[in-house]
C-alpha cells in the first residue's frame, strides 16, 4: 500500500485528483464508496496508513544493533524472531515464519525470491526495485559473488555464501557482521551503521557512520 491508497487530507492537497493516475483515481473511488457504505472508517484508514509508514529498514537496523550490543537479545532474535521483535515494539505477526541468518567470518548469507518480492516488510519496509527485478532473482542464485561483488563486496574464497529463497510462507532477515572497532558505540550508532541492504546480504554493514549521519 502506498502513497496513492492514503485518505482525504494531506495526500489529497498535495495530489489534486486530476493529476493521479487511473489507478489511483480508481483507488480514491473504491474508498469513498466503503466509507459511505459504513465498511470502513476514517480512522480504521488513516491507522493502517500509519502502521505502513512505521514498516522501514530503521526496524531493522534497531533489532540488528540490540543484537551486537546484547548477547541474550542476539540470542532470542536468532531462537525467536517474531518474539524478539515484540520486544523492540515491532509487529511481525504478519509473517508466518521469521528466520534470522547470521553472518560470520566463514559464513555469507543473501537474501532472495526466485518467484516475485517475498520480503519482510514490517522489518524491511519496501523491497528495493533491484530485489524484485529478474536479472537479481536469477543471478542472485547462479553468481551470488558475482552479484555481491556489483554491490561492492569482494569476498575471499575461503568465505562461504549461501543463499535463501524467501517464499510466502517464510522471511529472512540478514544479521550481518558487527563492524570493527564499534565496541565504544551507542546502539543508536550502531544502527545508522546497519543498512537495508546489509540485511538482505548484499553487503557488509557500514564501518563508520556516514558525516550527514552523525
Amino acid at each position: 500500500m502506498g502513497n496513492d491508497h492514503l485518505g482525504k487530507g494531506e495526500q489529497e492537497h498535495e495530489h489534486p485528483k486530476h493529476e493521479l493516475s487511473q489507478h489511483a483515481k480508481r483507488i480514491y473511488a473504491i474508498r469513498e464508496l466503503l466509507l459511505e457504505k459504513g465498511v470502513l472508517k476514517e480512522e480504521e484508514i488513516q491507522r493502517q496508513i500509519d502502521y505502513m509508514e512505521a514498516r522501514s529498514p530503521a526496524n531493522g537496523a534497531r533489532l540488528v544493533a540490540r543484537a551486537w550490543a546484547d548477547p541474550r537479545f542476539k540470542a532470542r532474535l536468532l531462537a525467536d524472531p517474531r518474539a524478539a521483535c515484540a520486544e523492540m515494539g515491532i509487529d511481525a505477526t504478519s509473517i508466518n515464519e521469521f528466520v534470522v541468518l547470521e553472518n560470520t567470518e566463514k559464513v555469507r548469507h543473501l537474501v532472495v525470491c526466485t518467484l516475485c518480492s517475498c520480503y519482510p516488510r514490517p522489518i524491511l519496509g519496501r523491497p528495493p526495485d533491484w530485489y524484485k527485478s529478474f536479472n537479481y532473482r536469477k543471478r542472485a542464485v547462479v553468481d551470488p559473488r558475482g552479484v555481491m561483488r556489483e554491490f561492492g563486496m569482494e569476498l575471499p574464497d575461503s568465505v562461504e555464501v549461501r543463499v535463501h529463497d524467501s517464499t510466502a510462507d517464510i522471511r529472512y532477515l540478514v544479521l550481518p557482521l558487527r563492524p570493527a572497532g564499534t565496541d565504544g558505540m551507542s546502539e543508536e550508532e550502531l544502527a545508522r551503521l546497519v543498512t537495508r541492504d546489509s540485511m538482505i546480504g548484499v553487503v557488509d554493514p557500514l564501518q563508520e557512520i556516514p558525516e550527514g549521519n552523525r
